[in-house]
């Protein structure tokens, strides 16, 4: 099902009158509105399966004093315009990255224009074998009142997560570069390779920060909180890093 989120931005201070105005638009107490307007946004303030509908929010919303533009979420989880990069190459003028079926793009430093770099935390469940040792009344009797057990086996779902940190490019009409750091061959930096792909991500940023200094860097998502306030009710539609960056880096991107 395709799910059209609404995002608000650029508001510079919360007033009153913002919050009523917001209030109004979304059919929410002042209250609410306000937790939306905490932080200086994005924020998501509502998804819709119909795009019209989203459509008729954000100039509700608009009108109000609010700026909004709406993300098709659906799209962003399909990384549709995505490149995922699996190789990378600094040179003179350009960066070449090469994805894992071998597609190649290059991008020229000067027209870089986002970095955004966040935390993706995905959670899973796996079912485990637990062994333990009960005590057994029967064996007990059989030896003659001397305390015995036996072993029981038992399931147990265990859920746990695991993070990585990811890195988006965005260069004016080119696909975002997505480069994440469990996903990367690093044999690009050559002689400067370091011992961790931690240290090597922490490198790479670095790197395509002092390429290319003209480009905006916000770090933001590297907080979970921060991500939980910005995708508000999207956060029941599969929402994910991926959408949270895309938000952000629109909204930014037109900011500018």
């Amino acid at each position: 099902m395709y799910v059209f989120v609404v995002a608000i931005y650029g508001w510079r201070e919360e007033t009153p009158e913002l919050a009523q105005a917001l209030a109004g638009a979304l059919g929410i107490m002042v209250f609410e509105a306000r937790q939306r307007l905490i932080g200086g946004g994005p924020s998501v303030v509502a998804s819709f399966a119909d795009q019209q509908q989203a459509r008729e929010l954000a100039e509700k919303v608009s009108r109000g004093g609010i700026k909004a533009l709406i993300v098709d979420a659906a799209t962003v989880r399909l990384r549709d315009g995505f490149f995922i990069v699996r190789r990378f190459m600094f040179e003179d003028r350009v960066l070449k990255i090469e994805a894992h079926n071998g597609q190649q793009e290059t991008f020229t430093y000067a027209e870089m224009e986002l970095f955004i770099t966040g935390l993706s935390v995905v959670g899973f469940s796996e079912t485990k074998t637990i062994v333990e040792k009960k005590f057994s009344m029967g064996k007990t009797l059989l030896a003659g009142g001397i305390p015995m057990t036996k072993k029981v086996e038992r399931q147990e779902e265990v859920f746990s997560e695991e993070s990585e940190q990811i890195l988006y490019l965005y260069a004016h009409d080119r696909p975002t570069a997505v480069f994440r750091l469990n996903g990367m061959n690093y044999d690009g930096f050559g002689a400067e390779m370091k011992l961790s792909r931690k240290l090597n991500f922490s490198h790479l940023i670095t790197q395509l920060r002092l390429h290319a200094p003209g480009a905006a860097f916000d770090d933001r998502l590297l907080n979970r909180s921060s991500q939980v306030r910005l995708l508000g009710s999207a956060q029941g539609h599969g929402a994910s890093l991926d959408l949270a960056a895309e938000i952000l880096a629109q909204c930014l991107l037109v900011s500018n």
